[in-house]
């Protein structure tokens, strides 16, 4: 056996270490994503076995113990094996901070004590590979990477399950929900619902500006009065126009020479926001894409793509003439000027910036160095989508090292008895790196501010003629599309109210990081707090009725401002400016504040968290799981045949419902006592009356029945109760915890809980293709989660809280070779849940009532997947049980229906 071993971060990753190196630094052995997990809190304390207001904070840190699901067992028992009787490790993980705690973990865990290498590489072809194990260095120098990351879980794993749990006890008493608090998805979630709020209460403005033709010596041009203080008055703006009409006077002119530098090159961010707004790309999408141009089989033409900065080395410049050279064999780039030699420019205001890439392990993203000469080869191998984002990334860095663009600033100025009209033209001198954009034109070109403006002298006179008023009106912000989302988040700073906060903010990251952002939007659409509305991104009601209570609770819970705040503190533990201990004090500090404060919230007279969203089933919606178990475990209980068609239609399965389920004692129609309706319900009656044009009336808002039949009666082919609590059965404690482990696979970044950063799962077949983002979760099925009846107690550790919504800040799903959860024996002579597969008795005429269907029964979309595809079946999120292959609920069908498996 060899006395060295090389632990890549999965197996796509350790063949392409093979083909360089081949066995000469020993086995080679993949990981799958993260081999190991944190404990429970109950596993540290079993008095947090029960949902308590209490900050999860153990002595010292959670202890790690291997993950399930997929590969991931034989995989972590080969490396274990290998390392007892290694001499040397050579860490050949991603080079972030995820990829390092993925590989340094495993030693951590089993105690190595042997030579640890780290080998770090920006691009994965052959040659960068080879030349980075040869450059390797003692992992002690990555220690403040390692103990970025193990913060950064820890804290989220503390803060995450601490906040969903006071949230849940101490806000939803009576819908019985649970109510997830993510550190980054939760305020993801605010800055859109914040947007929508601004829209929707937007009152438009009118106001008005003057123009005027002006006549000059050598020809005319528009000039226009529009004072910051706008104008609101249309008296006003007509007298300005009357002084305009026929003034002549001295006109100002003001040239200047100006110069402007190229835009500085991509990072992910970056790059999503610019392919959302031009390609209409999800964010999710762009990182898809440039992980293919990275690590394809046969491609690998660009640097590392989830990178934080957008500087590059000092040591590049030397590759600097073999890229453009290589890049402009090709016809898209040939007719580009690029000079010789280049132009390189340092310090902070360029490209290349020593300082500027303190304490990151990658750089900006460009073409590949080592590639690029293999360009006209790998072209005709890239889908149209690769090689536009090539494009996009190759064009970028030409500018980079082209001229500034030069260009003459003509401003002229007419003072009509003290009102300034002005004009203003650019003439441009030299291209310089405008020339890598041909078709761009940038806003300030457009529209007037493009008229060209005849030869003006200062002094000359100016007659103005045909003065006219224009009247415009005030709009409200743009909605938010997946790009321009991913940079506010980035840029939480300008959510702070602080100005001396502001400027201390401006440096960070922002909330999240560039590798989990599009894993956050992801994951709030696939949990129904978000969804699309053409191109922009838009809450729900039932996203809306989140941050509401949360808002209301404590801002500090949904404020970007703060958890940039403490995006800054475990950031500090990266580049040595705080310790791992005290960045987890600091985030716990936060979280006991809130604690605190939610406590406090919990003694006043609030209105529970209820809405159409926590039962299901509103008018025209399908019913959630719970119901539907709920409906056929009361019919088989009562010997009564559902309604036809209610597996769809959760107006059928509430009038079901009503009629059948047993009251509670003391309950309207049980001892004659009139219940009010809910705020949750009469919410709804009024949407819905708004929506019919009717009126809701007076004597259906005093009683939850009369309020109930009234919604009934609105409803097309017939109607059902809303607003009133889910026929749930409860999905808080030990039954839900393992429905969760079992349902839900392993997210691809951080810890169980993780906000903002996803533990990276199964790392060869995600959706994506590109071993890093792991599968949704589904849509739960209550308000902000599954529901447990009153009085009993929440039960259930890290994996409730991935079920109850915003609990994780990283998408996670059922992975392929999870195991199935046990179960356990119900009481004899118990009625079985709805979830279980209930054998069939034989009627009298001795054949087998008809079974549903699995993905009906069990929930799922029924796919059909021709034989030859499981691979790509289980990329795409399909998963495989007793009957045939489904979609579970949450997964994206675009990639199903585009293959027609649907």
């Amino acid at each position: 056996m060899s006395d060295q071993i090389v632990i890549t971060e999965k197996t796509s990753q350790a063949k392409d270490v093979r083909a360089a190196v081949g066995g000469r630094y020993g086995a080679i052995l993949p990981a799958e994503g993260h081999l190991f997990d944190l404990v429970e809190p109950e596993e540290v304390d079993p008095a947090w076995k029960r949902w308590t207001p209490v900050l999860l904070r153990p002595e010292g840190l959670y202890a790690t113990r291997p993950a399930a699901g997929g590969n991931k067992a034989p995989k972590l028992q080969a490396i274990r094996a290998a390392l007892q009787g290694a001499k040397r490790v050579w860490l050949a993980t991603d080079c972030d901070r995820e990829g390092q705690l993925i590989g340094q973990e495993i030693l951590e865990h089993y105690g190595y004590r042997g030579e640890v290498l780290r080998v770090m590489f920006t691009a994965q072809d052959p040659q960068t590979i080879r030349e980075a194990f040869s450059r390797a260095r003692p992992n002690s120098e990555y220690a403040r990477l390692y103990a970025a990351a193990v913060a950064r879980r820890q804290a989220d794993q503390i803060y995450n399950l601490s906040l969903t749990r006071t949230a849940t006890v101490t806000l939803a008493r009576g819908a019985r929900a649970v109510i997830g608090v993510g550190r980054v998805k939760t305020p993801t979630l605010a800055i859109v619902c914040k947007r929508e709020l601004e829209i929707r209460n937007f009152v438009p403005q009118t106001y008005f500006e003057v123009v005027a033709t002006a006549a000059v010596e050598a020809g005319s041009l528009r000039l226009r009065h529009a004072p910051k203080e706008r104008i609101l008055e249309r008296e006003k703006a007509e007298a300005i126009a009357a002084l305009a009409e026929g003034f002549a006077g001295p006109l100002a002119v003001k040239v200047e020479d100006k110069r402007q530098g190229p835009p500085r090159l991509h990072d992910l961010p970056s790059l999503q926001k610019l392919c959302g707004s031009r390609f209409g790309w999800s964010a999710a999408r762009t990182l898809e894409v440039a992980q293919a141009l990275y690590d394809g089989e046969g491609k690998k033409v660009i640097t590392y793509p989830r990178a934080e900065t957008r500087y590059l080395p000092e040591a590049l410049i030397a590759e600097v003439p073999k890229l453009v050279a290589g890049l402009q064999v090709g016809r898209a780039f040939a007719e580009i000027p690029v000079p010789q030699p280049p132009v390189i420019r340092r310090g902070g205001s360029g490209a290349f910036h020593d300082k500027g890439l303190a304490g990151a392990s990658h750089h900006a993203i460009i073409p590949n160095p080592n590639t690029v000469d293999t360009l006209r080869e790998v072209w005709p191998r890239l889908s149209a989508d690769e090689r536009r984002l090539f494009d996009v990334i190759a064009r970028a860095f030409l500018a980079a090292v082209m001229p500034d663009f030069r260009y003459r600033q003509t401003t002229a100025t007419l003072d009509v008895q003290g009102h300034v009209f002005r004009a203003a033209g650019r003439q441009p001198l030299e291209l310089g790196w405008r020339a890598a954009f041909p078709d761009w034109t940038p806003a300030e070109e457009r529209g007037e501010e493009a008229q060209l403006l005849p030869a003006l002298r200062h002094g000359e006179t100016a007659t103005l003629r045909d003065a006219a008023v224009e009247e415009k009106e005030t709009r409200p912000p743009p909605r938010y599309n997946e790009g321009t989302l991913i940079e506010a988040m980035q840029n939480a700073w300008r959510f702070v109210a602080d100005e001396a906060l502001q400027e201390r903010l401006k440096e960070a990251k922002g909330i999240g990081t560039p590798a989990t952002r599009a894993e956050v939007i992801r994951g709030l659409k696939a949990q129904d707090f978000l969804c699309l509305d053409g191109k922009h991104i838009v809450p729900t009601p039932r996203g809306l009725e989140l941050f509401g209570v949360l808002e209301r609770a404590d801002p500090a819970l949904v404020d970007p401002g703060v958890t940039a705040q403490l995006e800054v503190l475990l950031d500090g533990v990266l580049v040595g400016q705080a310790e791992l201990v005290g960045a987890i004090d600091a985030v716990c500090a936060q979280a006991s504040r809130i604690i605190e404060r939610l406590k406090e919230h919990a003694g006043s007279d609030t209105a529970p968290l209820l809405g159409v969203a926590a039962g299901g089933g509103g008018p025209g919606q399908p019913p959630t799981p719970a119901m539907k178990r709920f409906v056929d475990s009361l019919a088989r209980q009562k010997g009564l045949q559902p309604p036809r068609g209610y597996t769809k239609s959760g107006a059928l399965c509430r009038t079901f419902l009503d009629q059948h389920a047993p009251r509670k004692a003391g309950a309207e129609g049980g001892d004659g006592a009139v219940r009010p309706p809910s705020p949750a319900q009469l919410g709804f009656a009024g949407k819905l009356a708004a929506e019919r044009g009717v009126e809701l009336p007076e004597e259906a808002r005093a009683s939850a029945r009369a309020l109930s039949a009234w919604i009934d009666a609105q409803q097309p082919g017939g109607g059902g109760r809303a607003g009133g609590r889910p026929p749930s059965r409860p999905a808080g404690g030990k039954a839900a915890s393992r429905t969760a482990k079992a349902g839900g696979g392993t997210p691809r970044r951080a810890g169980r809980a993780a906000a903002g950063t996803s533990r990276r799962g199964a790392g060869e077949a995600p959706p994506s293709g590109d071993g890093r983002i792991g599968d949704e979760v589904p849509p739960w099925e209550a308000a902000m989660g599954d529901v447990a009846p009153p009085g009993e107690a929440r039960e259930g550790g890290a994996a409730a809280h991935r079920a109850s919504g915003l609990g994780e800040d990283a998408p996670s799903g059922p992975a392929a070779g999870a195991p199935v959860a046990k179960r356990r024996r119900a009481p004899r002579g118990a009625t079985p849940p709805a979830a279980e597969p209930v054998r069939a008795r034989k009627p009298a005429g001795g054949k087998r009532a008809p079974q549903a269907a699995p993905a009906e029964a069990e929930g799922g979309t029924p796919l059909r997947i021709p034989f030859g595809n499981k691979e790509a079946a289980l990329r795409c999120g399909a998963r495989y049980r007793a009957g045939g292959w489904y979609a579970p609920p949450g997964t994206d069908l675009d990639a199903f229906r585009e293959r027609g498996w649907l």
